[in-house]
């Protein structure tokens, strides 16, 4: 295998032909039978439904996933105490945040554990910035290793930049950490999510039970609150902030949970999981506690960015894209954000998290509500991948899901004043307060608008699963049926294609193995 991808590669620098063969991904089934009558791409490998001998995640694998996912909340309970909250404030408001998290990935988990798609692919059923926290501990590593020979190397950028020279060395080095994560997808993780989960609990309560020796217990300002104004609202302002925090991995849950074994894996593990929140004298000691915290954020990156930004890239340019190009795309992106701006002040930090789930929280409400209350868990899995007319399921209207949009626009309208207050703009308290509900009002107003509006003007599809009286979940299945009527069976990593006849008679079979090139 590895011999034909070095010469696939040495091929793409021969000729024109052998470029293109390089960069294209190749026809899956469903592109194959989904789609007549156009050759315009819809799938590649990392659209189709994950195959059984990728499904690789046990409901523990979850657990560790998700387990050290949670440590990753030290950077909001440091931001929540950094705007007025006391350390004991801060530790419910996480909590409570996580909560709600989980209980909204726990029901966003379900289509992709059992159709095995991803979130792009999810979302067509319905509608048609870590890196510099991790840097911070590669700065540690590096004074620990070379003590002054880092820490008295010159600084020759401006101070409007907000980094210093030492701090972009170490930026340039974590950044260079994940080129090698990139290459794998979710599934080929799962020995690294174990290793980050089972390193990182002994170095939390190590840190801790440290620093509460060394201050005997004081911990000095963290009880100070600085609070103004109404107390409940910035708690609001807070838990919508917590939110933001895991607002990637909740829109992007799909992405996770299609490499469930089971159906239900992804879902309960992380549910008792997710909202656990965990709370140098030498120079080894700083650079252990600097190490597995590294490797902390650099999972916290892979699983909230990389993944979800390879996964969604692949479906914006199905013919060149996969996930772990699209993985590299972002990987090289991560300079232009700026992100020791984001980081600059805990106001700063929280106001980035409550704006970025606001955008988020409206498309997670419609998936929900569509998925469990009006198509009753049926996804036909064959016309995701058809973008014609004859689209008889997921095409909508033109393309677009009229009562979706209606539905999303709603949901950002009420907080989004609120958000643009927090960015300087003058605004009354009434849209500031409904800017502090961010994420949870979002998403309460986009899925109760999307649920009436389909009851008094139902989709296309929604009616067809009426009339057609299916049953929860009763699509569910290996077996995909294309939009052409192919039968496409999935085996191990060969796809076996059956053409049926209405009364079910075999016309032939092909086989296509899965392609491995990325």
């Amino acid at each position: 295998m590895l011999g034909a991808e070095a010469t696939t590669f040495k091929n793409a620098f021969r000729s024109r032909e052998g470029f293109k063969f390089f960069i294209e991904t190749h026809d899956t089934a469903l592109d194959k039978h989904g789609h007549p009558g156009t050759k315009q791409p819809w799938s590649n490998e990392d659209l189709d439904p994950t195959p059984p001998e990728k499904r690789t995640w046990r409901w523990w694998n979850f657990v560790t996933f998700y387990l050290g996912l949670s440590f990753g909340n030290w950077a909001l309970g440091s931001t929540t105490v950094g705007i007025g909250l006391n350390w004991w404030e801060s530790i419910l408001v996480i909590f409570a945040s996580q909560l709600i998290s989980s209980v909204a990935m726990f029901f966003n988990s379900r289509c992709a554990s059992v159709s095995h798609i991803g979130h792009p692919v999810v979302a067509r059923s319905v509608f048609d910035i870590s890196v510099y926290s991790g840097a911070s501990f590669m700065s540690n590593i590096l004074r620990c290793i070379f003590g002054h020979g880092y820490t008295d190397i010159p600084n020759y950028i401006p101070d409007s930049v907000g980094i210093t020279t030492q701090g972009m060395l170490a930026f340039l080095l974590f950044w260079l950490v994940h080129f090698p994560s990139c290459a794998f997808r979710p599934y080929q993780l799962r020995g690294f999510f174990w290793f980050k989960s089972i390193i990182v609990l002994p170095a939390v309560w190590g840190l801790f039970i440290f620093y509460m020796a060394n201050t005997k217990g004081n911990v000095g300002s963290v009880y100070a609150s600085k609070i103004t104004g109404s107390k409940g609202w910035f708690i609001m302002y807070a838990i919508n902030s917590g939110m933001g925090n895991t607002a990637t991995l909740i829109t992007n849950q799909p992405d996770i949970a299609r490499w469930s074994r089971t159906e239900s894996g992804a879902q309960w593990s992380q549910l008792v999981t997710q909202p656990l929140y965990w709370s140098a004298s030498t120079r080894f000691a700083v650079f252990l506690s600097a190490f597995v915290w590294m490797v902390s954020v650099l999972g916290t990156n892979i699983a909230a960015n990389m993944i979800p930004f390879g996964s969604d890239s692949s479906m914006l340019f199905t013919r060149y894209i996969t996930i772990p190009r699209g993985q590299y795309i972002v990987e090289s992106l991560a300079f232009g954000i700026c992100p020791w701006k984001i980081l600059s002040s805990a106001s700063v930090f929280a106001t980035f998290l409550s704006g970025y789930g606001l955008f988020m929280a409206s498309v997670v409400a419609i998936i929900i509500c569509d998925y469990y209350l009006l198509t009753r868990g049926n996804v036909f899995i064959g016309y995701l991948y058809d973008g014609t007319r004859s689209n008889k399921h997921h095409y909508y209207h033109r393309g677009w899901n009229i009562q979706g949009v209606i539905a999303y626009l709603c949901g950002i309208a009420l907080p989004f004043p609120g958000f643009v207050g927090t960015l300087g703009a003058t605004v009354s308290t009434r849209a500031t307060d409904l800017g502090r509900l961010g994420w949870l009002l979002s998403f309460t107003v986009s899925f109760v608008v999307y649920y009436v509006l389909c009851k008094v003007w139902p989709a296309k599809n929604q009616k067809l699963i009426k009339e057609m009286g299916l049953r929860w979940e009763k699509q569910k299945g290996d077996a995909v049926v294309a939009a052409d009527g192919t039968r496409i069976v999935e085996e191990g990593n060969i796809f076996r294609v059956l053409g049926e006849t209405s009364d079910g008679t075999e016309l032939g079979q092909e086989a296509y193995v899965v392609d491995k090139r990325y």
